[in-house]
């Protein structure tokens, strides 16, 4: 029987919850502690991969998914001008035993933090609790806890292991790594939206238009919506900027739109109007695209990270979230195999820290969509044949490389369909 009978889950986002539902499953008392007063289905859509709804599926999660998102049908790359470079079907379309979602982040969390309450008690989740600082002891880890906003002392708390997710700016990952600096800005700055649309193409689409200096991407995230005839359209517009990284003060906030929406002012390619989508929709946000150089340890004694706390990459190729619901599967695989606390930690290490150190640098060189680039520079006024400009060979070479990266290649991942 493991000696490992309790654990403290730093950070209440997707990567923290997944890891409680996980460690419970594997008979450890978990205790998940967020910084926010209150939990709220914030954000807009992300992706889902095979792999990652694999994990939840395992967690009892599958009907719940079914309701709150949408399975992705197909991915589509298609140049500035709208004209199609690499389409291929998605999830079960593609022979995947599970889906791949469209999902919006918040109702994720939210669908995520009540199987939590459900399955681990009230009292699991303790909201409005930063943690302050931390030690070990022998055998055990003690955090101390503190309220962000007053300041007022939350007191200490004891367990066999402590999990830090608590995202890109990691306290637990600062304290290891205290010269680290600021996330490293790729030059680029994404402003993502939600609005209600007609739907596009199949009504299940996720496309990527023109390439990396100036990009949208697009896909509907409600099943509901989608019943009812309509998509509710998640979207982001990439633009490179010359300027510095933003300040973080000014990171999620509500902007104008007349800060990129002109440069994609003719990008309306007759199936998808992008001014359109821009136009109608109310609320846009500013975020940075960031991420972090891999690190050579996540693991100390009986202290570990995980998610964006351990490797914050850029949003390509659909992986942030799925990475961490990963990690939260090879943890507690990890624990599973009736190690010690070290022993299991560093195992999970092991099992995650070269995969995702070598997706963090795949992103940085544009992942699959690197594709899209490709084109740019070879066609940059367009092309009246694609055969022209990149064989059909390289761009299934491309998708198949990083698809093996990434860790949702078809054939193994379908391979291990009942294994567990």
């Amino acid at each position: 029987m493991s000696e490992i009978k309790t654990a403290l889950i730093v950070g209440g986002g997707i990567g923290g919850l997944v890891t409680a539902l996980k460690l419970n499953q594997a008979g450890v008392s978990v205790r998940v502690f967020e910084s926010v007063e209150t939990i709220r289905a914030l954000g807009v859509g992300i992706n889902l991969l095979p792999h990652a709804v694999r994990v939840l599926t395992e967690l009892g999660l599958a009907d719940e998914l079914e309701k709150t998102g949408l399975p992705t049908a197909e991915l589509m790359y298609v140049n500035k001008f709208g004209k199609k470079i690499w389409q291929e079907p998605r999830g079960k379309a593609a022979g995947y035993h599970w889906p791949q979602y469209s999902i919006h982040r918040g109702r994720l969390q939210m669908l995520l933090l009540n199987a939590v309450i459900q399955k681990l008690g009230e009292d699991s989740v303790l909201t409005g609790h930063h943690l302050q600082s931390f030690e070990q002891t022998g055998d055990t880890v003690t955090a101390r806890f503190i309220n962000r906003k007053t300041g007022e002392s939350l007191g200490s708390y004891n367990a066999d292991l402590m999990i830090a997710a608590d995202g890109i700016h990691s306290v637990v990952r600062k304290t290891f790594y205290p010269n680290e600096g600021l996330p490293k800005f790729s030059g680029r700055i994404l402003w993502r939206g939600i609005t209600e649309a007609d739907p596009f193409l199949t009504g299940r689409s996720m496309i990527m238009a023109g390439y990396q200096d100036q990009k949208f991407v697009a896909y509907p995230v409600c099943p509901e919506t989608a019943a009812k005839g309509r998509s509710l359209v998640n979207w982001i517009a990439e633009l490179a900027i010359e300027d510095e990284m933003p300040d973080r003060a000014d990171w999620n906030k509500k902007i104008d739109k007349e800060k990129f929406a002109p440069q994609f002012a003719a990008w309306d390619f007759g199936w998808l109007n992008v001014p359109q989508l821009i136009e109608e929709t109310d609320a846009v946000y500013e975020f940075p695209m960031v991420d972090r150089d891999p690190l050579p340890a996540w693991t100390f004694g009986r202290i570990t990270l995980l998610g964006d706390a351990a490797h914050p990459m850029y949003p390509i190729g659909s992986n942030g979230a799925s990475q961490a619901i990963l990690d939260a599967d090879a943890l507690g695989e990890a624990i599973l195999a009736d190690l010690t606390a070290e022993q299991a930690l560093k195992a999970y290490e092991e099992a995650r820290i070269e995969p995702t150190a070598n997706i963090v640098m795949a992103n940085r060189k544009n992942g699959p969509e690197m594709v899209m680039q490709i084109v740019e520079d070879r066609a940059p006024n367009g092309f009246a044949n694609l055969d022209d400009v990149i064989s059909q060979q390289e761009l299934q070479d491309i998708a198949n490389q990083y698809k093996q990266i990434a860790g949702f290649d078809r054939e193994k991942l379908n391979s291990k369909a009942g294994k567990r």
